[in-house]
């Protein structure tokens, strides 16, 4: 069963999510910093930041994070991976409707969610919680889908497979980027990154898609069968990899 609110879709995943999705390159944060003016006073509220995958590298850069979740599992599993961190603070909402205060940050980034957001009411929250030029950071880490046979195969799985791939893929909000800016102009840049697996973690990444059948469903063993065979055929020394397209999207929030 597809789950239709996306503040949902990730609940039953959460482990599966924590331990495979992939981080992102600091390229990232060094692109902040000399385009951006980030700097470690810089104060970021991170929305849907989950698990606090990119959330942590905010941290270690020494920013003071409002980590903006709406989903509660993703979210505790967040507190429990930055618990260490006394700058970050974990906040219950969501894009649209933050909770933060009126102009109270310097930075508002979204890491692999902002496809999920309702794109004009939340260009409207960013506006309201940035300081005065402030910035908006988007970013998503592509797969490549053509670049590796391994990777077509992966492609032919999800096609067949996924519940609501085709509808939920990242890459159909990228191609409509402008409404997050709008009127305000937006700069993008690119990264590679990469992530290596062994069959369990390929496994656990498949699992950990927001359209891929779950144990009870009929079409969920017939999946991890074609899995293990695409694995088989393509690994090497017991690894297969994921290829990205790290893209990163940012303009001034005024």
């Amino acid at each position: 069963m597809v789950v239709q609110d996306p503040t949902q879709r990730f609940t039953s995943r959460v482990e599966n999510y924590v331990r495979y999705r992939p981080g992102y390159p600091i390229a990232v944060i060094d692109l902040l910093k000399s385009e951006c003016g980030l700097n470690a006073t810089s104060v970021i509220a991170d929305i849907a930041s989950g698990t606090g995958i990119f959330t942590r590298m905010l941290l270690q850069n020494g920013n003071c994070v409002f980590g903006v979740e709406p989903n509660s599992e993703m979210r505790q599993a967040g507190e429990e991976y930055l618990s260490t961190h006394t700058r970050f603070t974990s906040v219950p909402g969501t894009a649209e409707a933050t909770t933060l205060a009126d102009h109270t940050v310097d930075f508002v980034t979204s890491a692999q969610a902002a496809h999920w957001f309702d794109r004009e009411k939340a260009r409207r929250e960013f506006t309201r919680i940035c300081r005065p030029t402030g910035w908006t950071v988007l970013l998503w880490n592509e797969r490549r889908t053509d670049s590796t046979p391994f990777l077509r195969s992966y492609e032919q799985l999800l096609a067949e497979y996924g519940t609501d791939y085709q509808d939920v893929r990242s890459e159909r909000t990228t191609q409509q980027i402008e409404t997050f800016f709008a009127p305000s102009p937006f700069q993008f840049r690119t990264f590679d990154y990469r992530q290596e697996f062994d069959y369990p973690a390929l496994e656990g990444r498949l699992l950990s898609s927001s359209y891929t059948p779950q144990a009870g469903d009929p079409a969920y063993a017939p999946m991890l069968r074609e899995l293990r065979r695409i694995f088989d055929a393509h690994q090497a020394n017991g690894q297969v990899a994921f290829e990205y397209d790290t893209r990163v999207y940012f303009g001034r929030q005024c």
